[in-house]
């Protein structure tokens, strides 16, 4: 975000501790749906772990990524806005 502008340098580290404050649990991830979805919209099976993950715990989506929002909202995933 730095490097394209969406984010000013002095906000940096402010960004970054808020982001500290979201909790983190390492989860299994469904590798063959997750190849399914990258295969099918043409996306990074990285991104497709991403979807697979809020697909299997009914959790909402946070993202900047445009085309991954596309496909988040084409699988019915709810996202949440940054503002």
């Amino acid at each position: 975000m730095l490097k394209r502008r969406r984010l000013e340098p002095d906000k940096l580290l402010s960004v970054w501790d808020a982001t500290q404050q979201i909790p983190v649990d390492l989860r299994n991830v469904d590798i063959r749906e997750a190849l399914k979805i990258a295969s099918q919209f043409n996306i990074y099976a990285y991104d497709a772990y991403f979807l697979v993950c809020a697909i299997s715990l009914h959790s909402p989506l946070i993202t900047l990524d445009r085309r991954m929002n596309e496909v988040a909202q084409s699988l019915g995933i709810h996202i949440m806005e940054v503002t």
